[in-house]
């Protein structure tokens, strides 16, 4: 078995009795039986059929008059005539065997013969199973059928009565093998998620000083950063038992079957001690509660209620540790997050500059790379990528080594890469007249002309022309650090490498075209922060009207850089 295979929950809803069961008959039975079935029924015909040749009636009369059977002139022949059906059979001298068939009631010569030769005039009985097998085959099949139905009935209704049962998989004597080493970077993150290993470990050390650890740990951070991963890490730093579920398995469209499996995981849990429960995507069952239609009634709403109260009820949940994930929360009702039930909200935001880097260690660790592979320059071409996006760009690389027919991983092969993951896939086979190749030219051009003289301007790092997904020519530019604050010469920077394409095209050519629309998209998004949200309009001063945006961390807003 695995290390990662789940152990099946207590009271997994299957039927006494049912076939597979460990109280029940094996599935093999029923195999068993037909087979032993079949076998008599086949010894029972091999019994019967003998190996012997067909002859007439007349030959036999005329074998046993001239001695020609065995046994006939000493009058023991060795022959059998069966009064039921007239069946003869019969040896040679030569040891032959004859079978013929003849009259029931012979003529009375023919009869006075056989009887001086000593044929036997019998009446042979059927065996036991013969004679019982016809009668006892449809009974059996009959009776087979209902015992069928019934366990059937039982497995249906076992299935509707575990309904309610928690369908967390459990994970104890095999405990997931992932630990904080397997965890590239958040070296914060993993900070505060330590103090939930040490109290699983020694919860004495806490209860000498009088100090309680939290019962619940948040985790919130974009999709693809890990949440999961840090969650499977603290169960396997811990060595304790770790029930996982997700927001989708405990909410139903049956009204109360949500909370019961509540009230199950939470059973589950309590039975084995000291244990994790993992929740993922549980703003699916923690929105906010509302007023009004369906308020107190909702499904939702009751699963909610019953977490509420196995998190921080009357029941007490001591050496119990909930660790949840979600990326929406501004929907999460209050009461879910208070202390007390999920004490700690930990962010696990998207990886910085040195995060990246330890990512790329670990997802190239089983990779071939050529020497001229620099990941340093990689980590800092993939600003705003997660984890799970760095672990794409380096199994695209890959592919693309696989397709040239390259040994190694080379340098151009995560260039590539990456222009797939941002850009999209390169259209080499558009067909682009020689007009548009030089606006698209002399468009990115412009770009490139304001990257490069630009003070304050990230410095550029690739041109191209190739069409790559929706884009026609892309001017590529590298940050040397990481940014979380943008001073307003940098952003007013950026606005004059988005228009330079545009301005290239009208000195050039004296008239502008289409391909500067997403530039002019992205410029007019970030002069419109600058001036409602920032502050940094000198007419309209130091105001902010809020954002537009949305709040959910799937939505982030475009940064200078976009």
């Amino acid at each position: 078995m695995s290390p990662d295979a789940p152990t099946p929950p207590p009271g997994d809803g299957r039927s006494p009795g049912r076939f597979g069961s460990d109280q029940g008959w094996p599935r093999w039975t029923i195999f068993v039986i037909v087979a032993v079935v079949l076998g008599a029924i086949g010894l029972q015909v091999l019994a019967s059929s003998t190996s012997s040749t067909s002859t007439s009636y007349g030959e036999f009369i005329q074998k046993l008059e001239s001695n020609d059977v065995k046994g006939a002139s000493d009058g023991n022949a060795d022959a059998t005539f069966n009064n039921t059906n007239g069946a003869i059979s019969y040896t040679a001298t030569d040891g032959t065997k004859y079978d013929t068939t003849g009259p029931l009631q012979p003529p009375d010569a023919d009869q006075q013969l056989m009887t001086e030769k000593g044929v036997d005039f019998s009446t042979p009985t059927d065996s036991v199973l013969s004679t019982l097998l016809p009668l006892l085959l449809p009974v059996a099949l009959l009776i087979g059928f209902f015992v069928w139905m019934q366990r059937r009935a039982q497995g249906q209704m076992g299935g509707i009565m575990s309904i309610g049962r928690s369908k967390a998989k459990t994970y104890s004597s095999e405990k997931p093998a992932t630990t904080f080493a397997d965890v590239a970077g958040y070296a914060g993150v993993k900070q505060d998620v330590t103090e939930v290993v040490d109290f699983l470990k020694h919860p004495e050390k806490f209860g000498e000083i009088g100090a309680r650890i939290p019962k619940g740990v948040l985790l919130v951070g974009p999709p693809g950063t890990g949440k999961t991963l840090i969650a499977r890490a603290v169960a396997g730093e811990a060595g304790v038992p770790f029930l996982s579920v997700t927001g989708a398995d405990v909410r139903v469209m049956l009204v109360g079957v949500g909370a019961s499996r509540v009230r199950d995981l939470f059973q589950s849990a309590r039975k084995m001690g000291r244990a994790i429960i993992f929740v993922d995507e549980i703003d699916s069952i923690g929105r906010k509660r509302g007023a009004g239609l369906g308020g107190g009634h909702d499904e939702r709403e009751q699963t909610l209620n019953q977490m509420l109260a196995e998190m921080d009820g009357f029941e007490v949940t001591t050496g119990i540790v909930m660790i949840a994930a979600t990326n929406r929360p501004d929907i999460l009702d209050p009461a879910l997050l208070r202390p007390g039930r999920f004490d700690r909200q930990v962010v696990v935001p998207l990886p910085e500059l040195d995060d990246r880097r330890q990512i790329l260690d670990v997802h190239v660790k089983h990779k071939r790379m050529a020497p001229d592979v620099d990941l340093d320059l990689v980590a800092r071409g993939t600003p705003g990528m997660s984890g799970a996006d760095l672990s794409n760009l380096v199994n695209e690389a890959a592919l693309f080594a696989v397709r040239e027919g390259s040994s190694e991983i080379h340098k151009r092969h995560f260039e590539e890469a990456r222009d797939r993951v941002l850009m999209g896939q390169r259209r080499e086979s558009m067909a682009l007249s020689d007009l548009e190749k030089e606006a698209i030219a002399y468009h990115e051009a412009g770009h490139a002309v304001c990257a490069a003289v630009l003070p304050t301007a990230d410095p550029l790092h690739k041109v191209t022309i190739i069409p790559s997904g929706m884009a026609l020519g892309v001017t590529m530019q590298l940050p040397t650090e990481e940014r979380h604050i943008y001073r307003q010469d940098y952003i007013e920077d950026s606005l004059v490498v988005r228009m330079g394409g545009r301005i290239a095209e009208d000195l050039v050519f004296d008239v502008v075209s289409t391909g500067a629309n997403n530039d002019l998209v992205g410029a007019t998004e970030l002069a419109r922060k600058m001036v409602r949200e920032w502050g940094m309009s000198s007419r309209v001063g130091p105001m902010a009207w809020g954002s537009q945006g949305q709040v959910c961390l799937l939505y982030t807003s475009p940064s200078p850089r976009d």
